[in-house]
């Protein structure tokens, strides 16, 4: 989709412009938690672990606004807020599938420290 392209400029650097949408701890996280599917934010929060309310509204807003994150309020009361990926924020999943297997390697002593 073309909506789904960040408004900003982009970096000459191909792995800096990655870095600038993903390069924080929390949207990395987010991504991992999002990838199986659906979640509301107190879904995320728990699954996340020790971010603040304000940092995860935070990081989800932007990623929204990148293009990665589509959220949906549904008019209810309490209103529901459910969170899923895009197809862009999908196409990341190369990147977080790398990140788990060599975490896993070095996590074994399979790479040198």
């Amino acid at each position: 989709m073309a909506s789904e392209k960040p408004s900003k400029e982009l970096p000459a650097c191909p792995v800096e412009t990655t870095l600038m949408l993903i390069g924080d701890k929390w949207k990395v996280l987010i991504l991992r938690d999002l990838l199986p599917g659906t979640k509301r934010f107190g879904e995320l929060k728990k699954s996340i672990g020790n971010v603040s309310q304000k940092v995860l509204t935070a990081q989800l807003r932007q990623m929204e606004t990148d293009g990665l994150v589509h959220r949906e309020v549904y008019a209810e009361v309490p209103p529901r807020v459910e969170y899923s990926l895009t197809d862009l924020g999908k196409s990341l999943k190369p990147i977080l599938d790398a990140m788990q297997h060599w975490g896993e390697d070095f996590k074994a002593g399979h790479i040198a420290g």
